[in-house]
């Protein structure tokens, strides 16, 4: 992409930036326990694609230039270590593979592998680097799922196989609900979420100094083959234990935090506590800007008092599944309660200060963290920020509407932008005004405007190119990793087009763990309403893999499903299949395979697949 410089606006704020850069504990923490680094740090697929490329990242050193926040270059700077590295002896991390960490716990006579990243090839790499230095060839006993974000899971089968677990030669423990949660996140919204995760990782935009410099929890996620086994140990409680190839490990439950489904656990022979990914090296995401469900401070706040009353007074040392450990009993408990403290704060002061009236809006504008927040590097605003997760409290409780009729209903952007425009004067006048505030500094002004024009006339030449450099500048100022990608990623697409979804996560390891009731959940989201409107259709299907008998209705647009004894003479037409997998290829248009069987009125069935929209992996963001 053809880059503009900093303007003299952004160069002079990143210059008053009044941090502590003098405190390098950070770097003697994230270079303690070095063992080897891995050199090329590329790793590839078997079809020779790059999933993995550390080594892009060489351009982290230095000071900061003046188109990187140097709080971002720092965060960057740290977060693009890679290696293997020992937590304490018998504990070892191989950081900078993915966006996420790989644990290796050393019990009797195997390994103990903790969050196994995004894909396949990564943690094969991170498996064997560890073997290389460390591990020989110790097999895996036992994979735990911190919780159920696809980082911490999409990689197992680079560490072991579905076989092993099946023999019993290998557990893998996770909380309870993991599977459910951990299905439905990447399934039923996960087209859109895509999407914008690519916008959110910067994933196809250059790495430099004036492009992509990471994510703030890491660089970015790998790109290969995404797997996963389903746990054969549900944890439910805290306090229980289980004792594997003779490593005790206490576990603290914590869901509804980071992840719906999330635990913490805590190894008495190592005084070693794993916080998942609920104490990190940053301000973490209440609402992450892909989309999820919003998170619940209150809860998070009150797991890591827990954790502190629990552990922290016998533990040597913290880690989690991103960023660097911090060693030492006052470190940790000052390190845990500040990140305690500011999920606490960010809750407790939204809420008062929406009782008094104030807007999402009003109340992130407006709010100030206390001075020791303020001044720490782990609770900077580098992944999550604190003007998004306001928002995202204040969304928790009060929902979109901020309570003022005036905005109850308002025009769509693409209704809006013309209203806009022509009130301002026109489309030259928009561009006009804009400019006068992409010169005076005020980005955000010039992007409103802008955004206004590209919902009235998208091909507008000058409104265009003008967009495209206010989102850069916006961009080079954003402490916020994921603010900067986001800027970029949509000055990218106003420069050179619409470059769709660069990954996606429903692979067939997943969709194969979907239940009857998650793929039937599938198609309800996909019917056309309007189109299905007339039809009224009942279905039985019966999957012989499970013995089980479902009944769907498709009446009003609406899909209904029921579980039931199988009685044909009800339904339209019947479906019996093999197997449940079975079903995605008929959905597909597939009638001829083995192991189906349709008897009745199978135009029922092409009807019902006849109204089944297809998710848009490409959707415009940036302009109508």
């Amino acid at each position: 992409m053809n880059h503009k410089p900093p303007t003299a606006a952004i160069e002079s704020a990143h210059g008053q930036c009044a941090l502590p850069f003098d405190d390098t504990r950070d770097f003697d923490d994230a270079d303690r326990g070095f063992i080897a680094s891995l050199s090329p740090c590329v790793i590839k697929a078997a079809d020779g694609r790059v999933v993995w490329d550390n080594d892009v990242y060489a351009f982290l050193d230095g000071p900061a230039p003046t188109s990187v926040h140097p709080s971002l270059w720092r965060q960057s700077t740290l977060a693009a270590k890679q290696g293997l590295y020992e937590v304490v002896p018998g504990i070892y991390q191989v950081r900078g593979f993915d966006l996420s960490n790989i644990t290796f716990i050393e019990g009797d006579t195997g390994i103990i592998v903790i969050d196994p990243l995004v894909s396949t090839e990564v943690a094969a790499a991170a498996l064997a680097l560890y073997r290389e230095h460390r591990g020989g060839d110790r097999p895996v006993v036992a994979v735990i799922y911190t919780h159920s974000h696809v980082d911490h899971f999409g990689g197992v089968l680079g560490v072991t196989t579905q076989a092993d677990v099946d023999a019993g030669k290998v557990s893998v423990l996770a909380p309870e609900g993991f599977t459910e949660h951990a299905i439905q996140e990447n399934v039923y919204a996960g087209p859109a979420m895509t999407r914008r995760a690519t916008y959110m990782y910067g994933t196809v935009l250059d790495r430099g100094p004036q492009g992509q410099v990471g994510c703030g929890l890491g660089q970015t996620p790998s790109t290969g083959e995404v797997g996963i086994i389903v746990p054969t140990i549900d944890i439910r409680t805290t306090g229980e234990t289980h004792t594997i190839d003779g490593v005790e490990i206490e576990f603290q439950m914590a869901p509804g935090t980071e992840a719906p489904a999330e635990m913490h656990f805590y190894f008495p022979q190592f005084r070693a506590l794993c916080m998942a990914e609920n104490a990190t090296h940053n301000l973490h995401n209440l609402l992450t800007l892909r989309g999820a469900l919003v998170r619940d401070p209150r809860a998070w706040s009150g797991y890591l008092t827990e954790a502190i009353d629990t552990f922290a007074d016998r533990s040597d040392v913290v880690f989690a599944s991103h960023h660097w450990p911090t060693w030492g009993r006052e470190r940790i408990i000052e390190f845990l309660s500040l990140q305690r403290d500011l999920y606490a704060y960010l809750h407790d002061q939204t809420l008062r200060l929406l009782n008094q009236g104030y807007t999402g809006v009003e109340i992130a504008e407006q709010f100030q963290m206390p001075p020791a927040l303020e001044r720490a590097w782990h609770t900077r605003g580098y992944y999550g920020s604190v003007s998004h997760n306001v928002k995202a409290v204040y969304q928790r409780y009060m929902g979109w509407f901020d309570g003022n009729p005036g905005r109850l209903w308002p025009h769509p952007p693409e209704a809006l932008g013309p209203r806009y425009v022509a009130a301002l004067g026109g489309l030259d006048r928009v561009v006009e005004l804009a400019q006068a505030a992409f010169d005076s500094g005020d980005f955000r002004w010039a992007a409103t405007l802008l955004d206004h024009a590209m919902f009235t006339d998208a091909e507008h030449s000058a409104a265009r190119a003008l967009y495209a450099d206010t989102l850069e500048q916006l961009a080079y100022g954003a402490e916020n990793a994921t603010w900067r990608n986001f800027f970029l990623s949509g000055a990218t697409e106003l420069r050179e087009g619409n470059f769709g979804t660069a990954a996606q996560v429903t692979s067939p390891s997943l969709l194969l763990q979907l239940s009857p009731e998650q793929i039937f959940d599938g198609l309800a989201i996909r019917i056309n309403g309007p189109r299905a409107w007339d039809l009224d259709i009942a279905i039985d299907i019966t999957f012989a893999d499970l013995g089980a008998n479902y009944r769907l209705t498709l009446r009003n647009g609406v899909l209904v499903q029921r579980k039931v004894a199988a009685d044909p003479a009800t339904a339209t037409v019947t479906v019996k299949l093999a197997s449940k997998f079975r079903l995605l290829g008929v959905l597909l248009g597939d009638f001829g395979s083995p192991g189906l069987e349709v008897t009745g009125d199978q135009s029922a069935l092409q009807s019902l697949i006849g109204v089944l929209d297809a998710p848009d992996p490409s959707f415009n963001i940036v302009t109508p």
